[in-house]
């Protein structure tokens, strides 16, 4: 009985120092804990980590770093203590004097680690080592690629791998790493070195006397175990913080698809401070975007995010000719549009960090960066031929002026370019000079998938019209005349023909004589048909031109000259953004009823044709309120009218105002005046050049004098300057 009593004394006392030192640890769990040997027994007892230092009391250097270490290691349920070994009893701790220049790691009543001092030289060593042989099981420490390659076939599949090269055990660097694998550590499979050697052999060798670097091995998707992880490199400083945001970057997902306005979108990059890419993207070169997406965004990992924009899914408000919208991180800040040759143009805008002053298509119109062009055009080597250089590679190409450019493949002869030097332009011309022009149809259901887009679906995108010659069997010389005109319309048309015995079927289906042209319009669905009679092939070509014309046009600086050819009045509505279904449907339905038939019915875009703000200025002084109607006649007295602001544009008031027009009771507002803007010599003379070289320009040609009126302001010059 005086047994038991004496037991549960003892453990009652027990108890009772557990408790007081419990609180103890409580309250001073940011300051450095000073403990007998007695009460530093008692807290191994409790089972917690901690990490301590026997001292006598004339050392003092070495606790006021561990003073620092106290806090950022409790944050880590890791208390620090200091044993004053002075007038205690000798100890396996307190005894030898070399025992006093070490510190001990332990868990519980199990000693895991001792430290010489010279390791712990401050707080930043302290907390690295003491973290790093905690997580020994958690970190494989490596001296060698074979090492490294091990440990990549062993993750394949299963999870990713950090490999972090520091300068030295005890860096900041190295403690960045440590708090930040005691996070993660079983997230990734973290991998230390301290090799430079090993460092170079990874692949970067460009600062020998770099302080630390962290590379992420996207293992975890690898199966075939001799394929190679890819990686991604950390370029900024080893710091908790960017250890942290890099590992959260690496965890999102490689490539999202969006169908909503990129106005509207929020992702972990943009919550992290990096800019985010949409590529645009349309049904008919969807796999061929996305893999441009994927490109483009291992490029950009861990500095930018990439969105593949589906943008035949919705209506958004996005300018015709772009194809990457680029958003800032900066709330408020409206995003960028973009035209970018190749997939290192849209590297470049991220890593350069291409500062934009507004929210205005940018256009790259340089004739050097042309052999660049690479985007939905792989497998075309595009070279450049310096004629100074080359002299008699070009005299036997018969080159005679320049910039030239010619299309060679093998077996056809070589086809020269004479469209403008603009990306979109010429990326037409090589992907439409891919396919057979005129394409010889060889049945009633293969032309019927050819009038509707199906044939060649993914071309459909790069030419508006479709033409079909549909012929008798027996006319020869019809048929002749038409493959000289598909022949010469190469790269700028799709055009093919049927002449087989049942052409009859769809002449009577298209309620059309033969011979005949039927015209899919793919934009508007719908099937024109056109008689053909008599029609040699210069009359066939400048039939296909004119119908391949749109009824409703967006007007932009490189379409402008095609439609002024024309010798018609423009009526032009002038808007601050896209054509809204409204004005559009009332605008058509005039075009229809062949009401506007001596006019060209267009519209013109100011966001993203901004030479249309110079323009309206010019004509009233000022920038009126839009959308606004606008009529300008070039051709004969120069009169410019604009469409009563108090009036709802719809079809039976544009009507009245453009009869009024006629009858002389409504006024003009200006004048333009009839004056020459000539060149300073007949070689500066750059719109005839492009009225030469364009293929869809009218017999009668460019008129530069009457057209030249529009032009005459300060913004349009700075524009063709551009140009």
């Amino acid at each position: 009985m005086m047994a038991f009593r004496l037991s549960i004394w003892i453990y009652s006392i027990f108890f009772m120092l557990i408790c007081v030192f419990s609180r103890s640890i409580a309250k001073n769990r940011n300051t450095l804990m000073e403990l007998s040997l007695q009460e530093h027994f008692s807290i191994l007892q409790t089972g917690k980590t901690s990490l301590v230092y026997f001292s006598q009391d004339d050392i003092m250097v070495f606790p006021e770093e561990l003073k620092k270490a106290a806090e950022p290691l409790h944050n880590y349920g890791i208390s620090v203590a200091k044993v004053n070994c002075a007038n205690e009893e000798t100890s396996r701790y307190c005894g030898k004097e070399n025992d006093l220049t070490k510190a001990y790691l332990f868990r519980g009543n199990i000693l895991l680690r001792e430290f010489p001092m010279d390791a712990l030289f401050d707080v930043n060593a302290i907390i690295a080592n003491v973290l790093f042989a905690l997580l020994f099981n958690e970190i494989k420490y490596i001296n060698s690629l074979e090492d490294f390659e091990n440990i990549e076939n062993a993750m394949k599949g299963k999870t990713n791998i950090a490999l972090i090269y520091v300068k030295a055990i005890g860096t900041p660097e190295h403690r960045a790493v440590m708090e930040t694998a005691f996070v993660y550590g079983t997230t990734y499979q973290f991998v230390l070195t301290t090799e430079t050697a090993l460092l170079e052999r990874i692949g970067r060798v460009e600062n020998s006397d770099i302080s630390g670097s962290l590379f992420f091995f996207h293992c975890k998707l690898v199966l075939d175990l001799t394929q190679k992880c890819q990686k991604t490199l950390l370029e900024q400083p080893l710091t908790v913080l960017n250890i942290h945001r890099f590992l959260k970057l690496m965890d999102a997902p490689l490539l999202t698809e969006i169908t909503e306005d990129p106005e509207k979108v929020s992702t972990i990059h943009l919550q992290l401070g990096l800019p985010l890419i949409f590529i645009l993207s349309q049904q008919n070169t969807y796999e061929a975007d996305k893999k441009t997406a994927e490109t483009v965004a291992w490029h950009l990992l861990g500095k930018a995010g990439v969105t593949l924009l589906l943008k035949d899914s919705t209506d958004l408000n996005i300018p015709t000719h772009t194809n990457v919208i680029f958003k800032r991180a900066k709330e408020g800040v409206p995003v960028d549009f973009f035209f970018l040759h190749d997939i290192d143009s849209i590297i470049s805008l991220v890593e350069n960090n291409a500062p934009i002053q507004n929210n205005e298509p940018v256009k790259e119109y340089e004739e050097d960066e042309i052999e660049a062009l690479n985007l939905g055009t792989s497998n075309i080597l595009f070279t450049r031929v310096n004629c100074g250089d080359w002299s008699n590679v070009c005299t036997k190409q018969n080159i005679i002026e320049y910039p030239v450019i010619k299309i060679y493949k093998e077996g056809e002869k070589p086809v020269i370019y004479t469209g403008m030097l603009e990306t979109e332009y010429l990326l037409k011309f090589i992907r439409l000079n891919r396919i057979s022009c005129p394409l010889k149809i060889m049945s009633i259901k293969e032309a019927e998938e050819y009038l509707n887009g199906e044939l060649h679906k993914e071309l459909t995108s790069y030419s508006s019209v479709s033409i079909l010659g549909i012929f008798s069997s027996n006319m020869t010389k019809e048929k002749e005349n038409f493959i000289e005109a598909g022949n010469s319309l190469k790269g700028y048309v799709i055009t093919g023909f049927y002449s087989e015995e049942d052409a009859l079927r769809l002449s009577k289906k298209y309620a059309v004589t033969l011979p005949a042209l039927l015209l899919s319009r793919h934009k508007e669905g719908k099937i024109d048909s056109i008689l053909l009679s008599n029609s040699d092939a210069s009359d066939i070509v400048k039939i296909i031109k004119s119908a391949s014309l749109e009824i409703f046009p967006e007007i932009t600086v490189e379409n402008l000259p095609i439609y002024l050819s024309l010798q018609k009045p423009l009526l032009i509505l002038f808007r601050d953004g896209n054509l809204n279904h409204k004005d559009e449907k009332e605008m058509l339905s005039l075009v229809k009823q062949k009401h506007l038939e001596t006019f060209i019915p267009c519209w013109l875009n100011l966001k993203t044709t901004p030479v249309g703000r110079g323009i309206l200025k010019a004509y009233f002084k000022h920038l009126p309120p839009l959308p606004l109607l606008v009529l300008v006649d070039l051709h004969s007295r120069g009169q410019v009218s604009a469409f009563p602001l108090d009036q709802t544009i719809n079809e039976k008031n544009v009507l009245l105002w453009l009869q009024k027009l006629e009858s002389g009771l409504e006024n003009h507002i200006t004048t333009l005046p009839n004056e020459e803007w000539k060149p300073p010599l007949p070689a500066y003379n750059f719109l005839r050049r492009m009225d030469a070289t364009n293929p869809f320009k009218e017999i009668t040609g460019f008129p530069t004098q009457n057209s030249l009126r529009c032009a005459k302001t300060t913004d349009l010059q700075q524009h063709n300057k551009g140009h």
